[in-house]
């Protein structure tokens, strides 16, 4: 896309009834969206709207659970949806960073002449899925650092520009497993999102039996394509936001970092908390959150509902506090008692 076609698909509504327009055109959307999401992904609704909230926000996602649990599938039915260039890598100890950003290789012409030819890795797509991110090592997963914040890679001195959109999608078991390596705080950050999944209900695994297992396997079409999607994302960023939620997302913050928190069960249990970078995708989010389901301004109630999603995997508890049995979840519920 060139510049001039990327500055035309994010430019905003010229007025407000033209942005009330666009708006509820996308909540249509978004409701096509999510039913076609809902023929495949069964009985994981929260899943489906923290990831779509997510794509909205422009941000990178993080699916953590167990083996089985439906991630994988979430992330290519949401590149087909979206129509998205979707890539898919299986990360393993072995993996080496070339094997995603690609390498320099050196070629001979006809005439002789010898120049080096840069072949992209799989990163180079819209929807990047990095299927168990935390099998690889350290050092290949911070690989896609740059990446994801700068939507570019340097490869030999050279910079090469990421297709627009770019998302990553990681899938996550839970550390307890053998075989895993823990995130680096850094590149946890630039997650938009933490999104647990968890074993579906009685009902919903029926379900799962009933339709998985027969003749006919539901399948997900496209609803919208990728400079919808760019659209979309540059409308969240003009939704107005009132000063009762930016105090809301500034008190919930502030309160989760032990150098400035008068809460005695983050002073005492919490080794670092969130960065001004939480802030930011808690005023991004609460935006999607209220375009998805269809209104125009955003409520405290967006703010406590991406609390626990945008801030555990921000926060660190401290070794006693660990030892105790004191969870993340435990002192993000004790900040949203603060807010709500």
């Amino acid at each position: 896309m060139t510049t001039k076609a990327k500055n035309k698909a994010t430019e905003p509504a010229s007025n407000s009834d033209d942005m009330v327009a666009a708006v509820d055109d996308l909540v249509d959307d978004m409701a096509k969206v999510r039913d076609a999401l809902g023929r495949v992904i069964f009985g994981q609704e929260r899943v489906i709207e923290e990831s779509l909230v997510t794509l909205l926000a422009g941000g990178h996602c993080l699916l953590v659970g167990v083996p089985g649990l439906g991630k994988t599938l979430l992330v290519e039915t949401l590149g087909r949806v979206f129509g998205m260039e979707e890539r898919r890598v299986q990360f393993t100890p072995d993996l080496m960073p070339a094997d995603i950003l690609g390498s320099e290789v050196l070629e001979e012409s006809e005439t002789g002449k010898r120049a080096f030819r840069f072949v992209k890795g799989p990163v180079f797509c819209q929807l990047l899925m990095a299927d168990e991110i935390n099998r690889a090592s350290p050092r290949t997963q911070s690989a896609l650092l740059q990446a994801m914040q700068e939507h570019r890679v340097s490869v030999a001195g050279h910079y090469y520009e990421l297709p627009d959109p770019f998302h990553v999608l990681a899938t996550q078991n839970p550390l307890e497993q053998e075989g895993t390596y823990p995130l680096p705080e850094a590149q946890l950050d630039r997650f938009f999102m933490q999104v647990d999944v968890e074993h579906p209900d009685l009902d919903t695994e029926r379900e799962i039996l009933i339709k998985t297992t027969g003749a006919d396997r539901p399948e997900a079409k496209k609803v919208m394509d990728p400079k919808a999607l760019i659209r979309a994302q540059g409308l969240v960023r003009h939704i107005p936001v009132g000063e009762s939620v930016a105090e809301a997302i500034l008190k919930l913050v502030r309160a989760g970092r032990p150098e400035s928190s008068d809460l005695p069960e983050v002073v005492n249990h919490v080794s670092w908390g969130p960065g001004p970078r939480a802030s930011q995708a808690l005023m991004l989010g609460v935006r999607a959150r209220a375009m998805i389901q269809g209104r125009l301004a955003p409520s405290v109630e967006d703010v406590l509902a991406l609390a626990h999603p945008i801030l555990r995997h921000r926060m660190a508890l401290t070794f006693g506090a660990r030892a105790e049995g004191v969870t993340v979840g435990q002192v993000i519920d004790r900040l949203c008692q603060i807010v709500g």
